[in-house]
C-alpha cells in the first residue's frame, strides 16, 4: 500500500471520510449477475470483522470460494419474490459500498429474516448500514409483516452496539457452526410498527 507522504495519516483519513460522506448513495436491486460482486463484498466484510472470531485458515484461504458458491446458488434459487437483495453504490462513481438481503420466512415465528447487512470496511460509519437497513424495513412493512429478526455472532461487539442503537432487541441465543467453528448466534428482533411510530413523531 502506498501513502501520500506529505499528508498525515489521520488527516488523510479525515479527508477521505469527508469525501465519501459528501457522495449520495443509490440502492439498486441485485440480479444473478451480481452474485460474484456480492460474494466478494461478503468475504471482505467477514475478513475485516471476524479475524478474532473465526479460524484464520478459513478467512485467509476458504472464505472467497465459500461465499462465491453460496451467492451463486442463492441468486439462482427459486423464490426470488420472497427475497430482497439490494446493492448500495456511490452516485458519483457507481462504486459498490455494501449490500443487504432480507427474506420472508413463512414458517418462522420471528418474521422476516434480515440475513445479511454489510458495508465495506472503508465505508463503515457513514450511514451505509442505516440506509440499507431502512430499505429492508420498508420492504418488509410493504409485505404486511410486523417484525424483522437477525442473527449476530457473539463477540461482534460493534455490530451488536449498532443494532441496539437502531432499536433492535435481544431475544435469544442459538448454537451454530460458521467457518468450521462452533459459534453462538445472538438473535435480535425489530418491531416494524415501532419504527413507523418513531418516524411519525419525527419533525417534518
Amino acid at each position: 500500500m502506498r501513502f501520500v507522504h506529505n499528508i498525515r495519516p489521520s488527516h488523510a483519513v479525515a479527508c477521505l471520510h469527508r469525501m465519501i460522506t459528501s457522495c449520495p448513495l443509490s440502492l439498486r436491486p441485485a440480479t444473478a449477475a451480481d452474485a460474484p460482486l456480492i460474494a466478494a463484498m461478503h468475504a471482505a466484510s467477514w475478513q475485516a470483522t471476524y479475524h478474532d472470531l473465526l479460524p484464520a485458515a478459513f478467512l485467509q484461504r476458504e472464505v472467497d470460494d465459500d461465499r462465491a458458491a453460496y451467492w451463486r446458488a442463492r441468486m439462482e434459487a427459486p423464490g426470488g419474490e420472497r427475497r430482497l437483495v439490494l446493492i448500495a453504490e456511490r452516485d458519483d462513481t457507481h462504486e459498490p459500498v455494501g449490500f443487504v438481503c432480507a427474506e420472508k420466512q413463512p414458517d418462522s415465528p420471528w418474521g422476516v429474516l434480515l440475513d445479511n447487512l454489510h458495508a465495506l470496511p472503508a465505508h463503515q460509519g457513514i450511514g451505509v448500514g442505516k440506509r440499507l437497513m431502512r430499505a429492508a424495513q420498508d420492504w418488509a412493512r410493504a409485505q404486511g409483516e410486523q417484525q424483522l429478526y437477525l442473527y449476530v455472532l457473539e463477540g461482534n461487539a460493534p455490530a451488536i452496539a449498532f443494532y441496539e442503537r437502531q432499536g433492535w432487541e435481544y431475544s435469544g441465543a442459538e448454537p451454530d457452526r460458521m467457518g468450521g467453528a462452533d459459534i453462538t448466534a445472538l438473535r435480535y428482533v425489530y418491531r416494524l410498527d415501532r419504527g413507523a411510530a418513531r418516524r411519525s413523531r419525527a419533525p417534518g
